[in-house]
């Protein structure tokens, strides 16, 4: 017999939330950094929200490379679906749900491309093989069969042996800007917690929703 998805509940267990540090980011920093002792699975992953030129909204998930005060980064191909959109409408959202914890962080603001030179920064820091990756994927393009894009790894780590690998001109990062920042925790009886700052022109307004 099927399991109905209108019985599928978990119940939360664990300490309300009493009290977060005033800034967002350190509050963010804080959690990113007991998700990782909590062994989440990958936890810098986070589901991206963009508009398409349409208006529509999509979602993909992708991987948090940095966070500071400026704001929270991401690399990938400028020609991929999500950068196409991002060329078109500069806002976007951000989810990160570590399960283990009960944890959700909502991120919404302006996306902007990084400066070039830190993308070229950080792409030599990645391994040879997500570096050639980079150069062997048209990202969001059509793609006949996988062998094809196989043989275009193989080709290229044979015309790189022992050699530095090129950023691709088509590849960098975009920051999100944060103008919204939503915590939200898992509570008893569906009794979440759930904070919210927003940004106002000299600093963070923090408010209490219900859940």
């Amino acid at each position: 017999m099927k399991r109905s998805i209108e019985k599928i509940r978990s119940e939360y267990q664990d300490a309300p939330l009493v009290e977060l540090k005033p800034d967002p980011i350190v509050q963010f920093q804080l959690w990113l950094e007991e998700a990782c002792r909590a062994e989440v699975m990958e936890p810098n992953g986070m589901t991206l929200s963009t508009l398409s030129e349409g208006g529509r909204p999509t979602a993909r998930t992708v991987l948090l490379k940095k966070v500071d005060r400026k704001g929270f980064v991401f690399f990938t191909h400028y020609g991929s679906r999500k950068g196409r959109h991002l060329e078109r409408h500069h806002f976007g959202a951000l989810t990160f749900w570590w399960r283990e914890l009960y944890r959700q962080v909502c991120v919404e603001g302006n996306i902007e491309r990084t400066p070039r030179k830190e993308s070229l920064l950080y792409f030599k820091k990645r391994p040879r093989g997500a570096q050639l990756a980079a150069l062997a994927s048209d990202q969001s393009e059509p793609l006949l069969s996988r062998a094809d894009l196989e043989e275009s790894f193989a080709r290229l780590k044979r015309d790189y042996r022992g050699k530095e690998i090129p950023c691709p001109k088509n590849w960098g990062g975009y920051r999100l800007v944060p103008e919204r920042v939503e915590f939200w925790k898992g509570q008893k009886n569906r009794l979440h917690d759930r904070f919210v700052y927003v940004k106002t022109k000299s600093d963070w307004l923090f408010t209490r929703l219900y859940p």
